[in-house]
Order: structure tokens, then sequence, then C-alpha cells
């Protein structure tokens, strides 16, 4: 735009000396040729866009004589208005072709005045079908019609969200063929070697599976995509008449191809590892053409085309230096891809110098592009190559310094072999001693164990000696004091019996007599009350029976501490046969509250159940009187339940509780909070061992001050 201006103040300084000077006309013949007529053409640059033919030709306007062959237009949202004078100094008509050979333009029209003030007008739009154009072809083509000496005047009215510039020359049917036919045919040769490298190269991905190759097939495919597109084959073969991708797809590929660009970099050059600081960088050009992409749809393409060229270059020169960066880390495949790289930009500066006029519109900078990037894909496809066997070499280096170090390794563990081979057998025969000593000792430790625990037993069953001879003589007393009365009743009852025969067999006596006297001696003896009281003597001695019945049974169940087998058993009867046991503990001051759920028979030891209940209630029992001593108050309560997994027993009672040091230690064997003499330590580990067997688990809760709870939970098996 700068370069524009500055000729828009030259043409003002030549406006002011000519004073509208007659404009040359263009001269056409048979032997008109494709050169570009842009020094011959005046522009204007309708900014308001809202001019028409009539305005234009009307109105005063500043048009400005270009001053290239091919006009640059710039990049702007304006109209652009060019206009140029034919004329036919030939003999007869001459068949005349207008070539405006940018098929990146949106909208084209042609507006033909004759000197009749007769107007030809053709609209063409870059969305226009090719085949409903007048010449099936992408470049922009008008046929104009000049009698012989005719003179007419041309408008071409130029729109494109693109940079503009306008190639236009005047030919022949001849010249136009020759034209059109050798850009095609030069084309082809581009295209055919893109994809050539493309399939080339994807096989080889096919068949050594690196990665690089496939990023790089993407670039090809990209590259030669947006070459398709600026030389207008896709909106010929690909996207024709679809209006939308014909606008866009030139800026749309640009941000594609630089996002395949930077990927095939960071991989053939392999950034992590050479270039980590730049990674960062290349992403930013990724993102800023993820950026012009989303600027399309939102309705800003000019402002997206601006940011791809900036993207881009920004992003050659970046890989350029990252490229000669790695280089310089003896990556030998980085010179390759530098050297390709450096022919590409020089392609792409010299296009876009061709772009703001810099250089001239030639063959070489209108194709530059195309040859820099088939160079390049011809010199990154051996740099590719060459990586290949950059990376087998690195790949033999390290399978040849892993075997190194395996057999390094190996010879290592033959040596250590040696040595732990002795250090084994010695080491074997000292385990071998340890090992001796070891079972000595342990079937020692078994021995003491079983000792502890007939110790243990033996105490408990001491302890209770007594308690159960004061059970059992408490109702055997009962019997023997009610003996004596009952023999002396009966005998009384006997002598009673034998008088009342002596009376009854007496002939002398009659019946009311012997009645009477029967009658006195019943009332003298106070037969009513001898019947009383032998019956109550007689009822005495039952209950003292059935009581010792009671103990004998309960002393049957609770004896079976030596049992090994599993048998079918009721806890309930198990607790109750432990309570007979010690209930001369409770000493008529502490209350015993039974709560029994109608359990099923479980499969158990319960000989070694009934020692558990033992040492708990025999615990709870001396917590109690610890905290009450000889006053009331002391309150145990057995609860048995079950749900459908576990039969429940819990052992709760008021004494002193526990503190939470004294609760995990219970279970440690030989842990006592009795005095010396009072306790083993034993009960509650054997208790404790007991419960595991059965697979169960024992819960302690306890408050010290408030008292405690033994909760038992065994496997419910249901008989």
């Amino acid at each position: 735009m700068k370069f524009l201006k500055v000729f828009y103040v030259q043409f003002l300084c030549l406006f002011l000396v000519l004073n509208c000077a007659a404009q040359n006309s263009i001269v056409v013949n048979s032997k008109s040729s494709s050169e570009y007529i842009g020094r011959q053409v005046d522009v204007y640059q309708d900014a308001s866009g809202t001019l028409n033919l009539e305005d234009v030709r009307s109105k005063p306007l500043n048009f400005i004589t270009s001053t290239s062959e091919v006009p640059n237009l710039g990049l702007t949202d304006a109209n652009n208005w060019l206009r140029f004078t034919l004329k036919n100094e030939g003999q007869d008509a001459v068949p005349t072709i207008l070539n405006l050979s940018n098929p990146t333009i949106d909208y084209v029209s042609l507006y033909t005045i004759h000197a009749d003030n007769s107007i030809d007008s053709i609209v063409v739009s870059g969305s226009t079908a090719i085949e409903n154009r007048n010449f099936n072809h992408q470049f922009y083509l008008f046929e104009i019609s000049l009698a012989k000496n005719e003179q007419v005047t041309c408008y071409l009215k130029l729109k494109s969200n693109k940079q503009i510039l306008a190639p236009i020359s005047i030919e022949t049917p001849t010249s136009i063929l020759s034209t059109i036919s050798n850009n095609d045919i030069l084309a082809g040769i581009y295209f055919g070697i893109m994809f050539v490298m493309l399939f080339y190269n994807l096989f080889i991905y096919f068949s050594v599976k690196d990665t690089s190759y496939l990023v790089y097939v993407n670039y090809i495919f990209w590259v030669g995509i947006t070459q398709a597109t600026l030389l207008g084959f896709s909106q010929r073969f690909l996207w024709n008449g679809n209006s939308w991708m014909m606008h866009h797809m030139v800026t749309i590929c640009g941000a594609l191809v630089g996002i395949a660009t930077i990927s095939f970099a960071k991989s053939f050059l392999r950034t992590k590892i050479y270039a980590a600081k730049f990674n960062p960088f290349l992403d930013i050009v990724i993102y800023g053409d993820i950026l012009a992409i989303a600027l399309i749809f939102a309705g800003f393409p000019i402002l997206s085309y601006h940011i791809v060229d900036a993207t881009a270059g920004f992003g050659a020169i970046l890989i350029l230096i990252v490229a000669y960066r790695v280089s310089r880390q003896n990556y030998k495949p980085a010179k390759f891809f530098l050297i390709a790289w450096t022919i590409f930009l020089i392609s792409v500066i010299m296009f876009v110098m061709k772009d703001y006029g810099l250089l001239p519109y030639t063959f070489l900078t209108v194709h530059s592009l195309q040859l820099g990037s088939a160079i390049e894909v011809f010199l990154l496809s051996i740099a590719l190559a060459d990586r290949i066997n950059v990376l087998k070499q690195e790949k033999e280096k390290s399978q040849a310094e892993a075997l190194e170090a395996a057999n390094v390794n190996a010879k290592m563990i033959r040596e250590q072999n040696i040595l732990l081979e002795a250090k084994v057998k010695e080491r074997t025969l000292e385990l071998s001693v340890s090992n001796s000593e070891l079972n000595k000792t342990l079937q020692e430790l078994k021995d003491a164990e079983t000792h502890l625990v007939e110790s243990e037993k033996m105490a408990s069953l001491g302890q209770l000696t007594a308690g159960i001879a004061h059970e059992i003589n408490n109702p055997i007393n009962f019997v023997t004091s009610n003996i004596n009365p009952l023999k002396r009743d009966v005998d009384q009852l006997f002598e009673a019996i034998s008088m009342m025969e002596n009376i009854c067999y007496s002939e002398e006596l009659t019946s009311e007599e012997k009645h009477q006297q029967i009658e006195d001696h019943k009332e003298e003896i106070d037969f009513d009350y001898l019947k009383l009281e032998i019956a109550q003597l007689l009822k005495g001695i039952n209950e003292g029976a059935q009581r010792t019945t009671e103990i004998v049974k309960g002393l049957r169940i609770f004896s079976r501490l030596d049992e090994d087998d599993l048998k079918k058993a009721n806890l309930n009867e198990g607790l109750d046969s432990t309570i007979v046991i010690i209930n001369n503990l409770l000493a008529d001051k502490i209350t015993l509250q039974k709560n029994y759920a109608d359990l099923p028979m479980i499969e158990c030891y319960p000989g070694k159940l009934n020692q558990v209940f033992l040492n708990i209630i025999t615990n709870a029992i001396f917590a109690v009187k610890k905290r009450f001593g000889e006053d009331n108050g002391g309150n145990i309560i057995i609860t048995s339940n079950y749900n459908s997994a576990k039969v429940l027993i819990s052992i709760k009672d008021n004494g002193t509780g526990m503190d939470e040091i004294t609760r995990k230690k219970i279970f440690e064997p030989f842990f006592t909070t009795k005095d010396v003499g009072e306790g083993t330590g034993l009960g509650m580990s054997i208790a404790y061992n007991v419960i595991k067997k059965h697979n169960g688990d024992i819960v302690v809760k306890s408050t010290p001050g408030i008292g405690t709870e033994f909760i038992i939970e065994l496997p419910l098996l249901v008989k």
C-alpha cells in the first residue's frame, strides 16, 4: 500500500503538468502476444464500493496510470477499476481475447464501450462454475469484438478478499491457446513431481513405520493443494462452483500448509531433543494459523489473510533459525533440511517481492513457489532417507553398546554366581545349624505354651473348685438337714399307724369308741401339722436334689475343655453352664441379667468357648467388685443374638472400665491389671486365640468408670 501511495503522489504531479493528457491506445492486430499491458492501464480504487460504470465514466475521478507491467492493487475491501483503450489497426476485424491470468480474484466485470456508446458487459465471479464461463479454464478470459479500425474503451472491475495482482494481456486465439497450454503443462509436471514424492514417502512409511514420513506426506499433500489453489486448479477440478470455497480456500490452504510445515519441522528436526526452547514459538505459529481459520468462519477474511501472511513469514524465519541451530549439533539430517528450506524460502521471498512490485512479474517470479517447493520436496525426501540411515546407525551403535554392556554384565554375573554359590553353601550350612537350633527352641516354646495353657486351665479350675463345692454343698446340706426331722416325723407317723391298727383290731370297743380314740390320738400328735411338715421336708429334699443335678449337668457341659473336635452346640447352654460354675462369685451382690435369643446350633469347639465365657465373666465380676466392693449396684448383662451370617454374644458390665492403653494390651500374653497372685495374664490371650481359631472376632468397648463390653462374633452354621 505504501508503494501505491508513492505513485499516487507522482501521478498528482503529472496530472498538474499534463492536465489529463490523452492515454495511449493499445494496438490490436494479428500479431498480438501475451505481453502484459499494465503500463497502459489506468487504476482507480473505489473505497466506498458504491460507484457503478456510469459514475466511473462521468465523474472526474482520480485515475492513476500504472507504472508496472502487472498492477498490484493490494489487499483491500475497495472496488478496483482498471481502464484501458484498444484500437484495431488491421484491415479486417481482429478476434481479440483479454486474459486476466490470476484465478484467485473473487469478482471480475468487463465493460467494453464502443464508438457508438454501445456497451458490452461480462460479469464473472470466482464462484462461477468453469463450464458456465465463456472459456473452460480457471483464468478469466474475455472475448472482445473489434471492427476494422475500431477503438474501444474497456473497464475492468476487480474485487477480492485476497491480494490482487492484475496480470492482463491482449491475445489472439492462437497465442492464448499456447499460453494456457504451457501453463497447464508446467503445472502438470509440478503436480506429477509432488504426487511421486507423496506416494514414494507414503510407501516408505508403510515399510519402515517411521511417523516422520507420515508427517511429511501430510506436508506434501497440503503444499500441493495450496499450489493447486493458487494456480486455480482446485477451483477448476475440486470445488468447482462452490462459492464459499472459491472465496476462502486460498487463505485456509495457506493456514493448513503452515500447520503441516511446523509439524513436519518439529518431527524431522526432533526439536524436543535438539531445540526444546524453540518449541513454544513453533506452537505459536500453529495457534496463529488456527486463529486465521477461525476468523474465516467468523466473517473476517481480510484479517485472516493478514494473519496467515504474518505467521508464514515468522514461521519461515523461525524454522530457518531452528534448522541452523540443530545442524550445529552434528545432526546431519538437519543440514539437508537447512539447504532445502533455504531454497524454498528464497522462492517464497521472490514470490512475495513479485506481489509487492519489488521484482518483475516474470515466468520465474510467478512460478517461483512451484519451483522452490518441488526442489524442497525432493531434497527433503533425500534428507528423510539420510535420517533413516542416521537412525539406523544410532540403533546399531546402541545395539553394539547394549551388546557390549550385556557381555560385561554376563561376565560379572558369572563371577558373582561363583561367589554366590560359595556364599550359598556357606550360608546353607549356617542355616542348617540355625534351623536345628530354631526347631529345638520352637519345640520348647510349644511345650512352654502348652504348659502355660494347661496351667491357666488348672488355675481357672482351682479358682472355681471352692465355688463348685459351695454350690453343691448348699443343696446337699439342705437335704441333710431335712433328713432327721423327716425321720422323726416318719417314726411318729409309724407309731400313730400302729396305735390306730390296735384300736381298729380291738373287739371290746364299738365303732364309735374306736373312731373317737383315733381322732383323740390324731389330735394328740397334731396329725395335720405332721403331714404338712413331712410334705415340706420332702419338697426341700427334692429341690436340693434337682439343684445338685443342675450343677452336675452344668459342670459336665463346662468340663469339655479338652475336646478337639468340632461339634454342633448351642451357645446359650454354654453360657448357662458357665454361670452355674461362677454363681458363687456373684455373692448375691451382683445382678446378672440374661437376654438370650433362640440361637441356632453352630459348629464349634464348645469346651474352648466355655473357657472364653468363663474368662470374660470372671474378669467382669472382678471389675464390678473392684468398683462397688461389698455394696450392691453391680450389674452384668449377657446377651445372645444372631443375624444371617453371625452369632453375637455380648458380655457387658458396669465395673471400673479400661483406658485406651489397657484396651489395646488386653489380649497380649501375661498382661494383667490384677495384683500379683490374682491372675496369670493368659486368660484373655487364650480367649482371643480361641475366637480366632473359630474364624471369629472379639471386640472390646470400654469407658473408664462406666464399664466394659466384650462382643464375640462367630460364623453361623445353622443345623
